[in-house]
């Protein structure tokens, strides 16, 4: 019997292609299913794997871990405890600390009004700062940390006099100008 389907459907082939649907059929069999199928399907959430994130945990954690390393290396470079190498040294080392820090904030008042001035006055105590900083970094390694902690004192000390004599120095050049504008008032 099916072979006699097949021999019939290939003698009235030309008959069964004649009629073709029309275009907007699947519009109306679309309009006539329920809503479910007519939206296009959510994707699903992506899951992953136990082991990808244990790995990215273990990732996370090696990470800080050598962060805090590192963290905990530089600190203790910088952490000199001056107290315990001198304590008369540490307190001075704090006094002439605040006072240069304050004279270089007074010294920063002229940097507008005569830049010049300025740079080479602040020049000058770049280049003992830059001493300083050798100091303190000899300061980690040294077997006398109490003659190198005397050396930075004695560097502060400087730095506070040549700092008091640079603010004298404009002190003097601000009364000049204010005399020469004084006596071109008078005249």
């Amino acid at each position: 019997m099916s072979k006699r389907l097949e021999d019939f459907m290939k003698m009235n082939r030309e008959e069964f292609d004649d009629l073709e649907p029309s275009a907007d059929l699947w519009a109306r069999i679309e309009m006539h299913l329920p809503p479910q199928y007519n939206q296009p399907q959510k994707r699903e959430a992506k899951t992953f794997s136990l082991r990808f994130v244990l790995g990215v945990a273990a990732s996370v954690i090696l990470v800080m871990g050598v962060s805090f390393v590192f963290y905990l290396q530089h600190t203790q470079k910088n952490g000199v405890d001056f107290a315990a190498i001198n304590p008369e040294y540490a307190q001075q080392k704090v006094r002439y600390t605040s006072q240069i820090e304050t004279q270089r904030t007074e010294l920063k008042s002229i940097e507008r009004s005569n830049p010049d001035l300025y740079k080479e006055f602040n020049g000058e105590i770049a280049k003992m700062d830059s001493t300083y900083k050798e100091l303190n970094d000899e300061l980690l390694t040294s077997p006398d940390q109490e003659r190198v902690l005397q050396s930075m004192i004695h560097n502060l000390q400087i730095q506070t006099q040549v700092l008091t004599q640079q603010l004298n120095v404009i002190e003097q050049f601000k009364r000049m100008k204010n005399e020469d504008k004084n006596d071109t008032k008078t005249i």
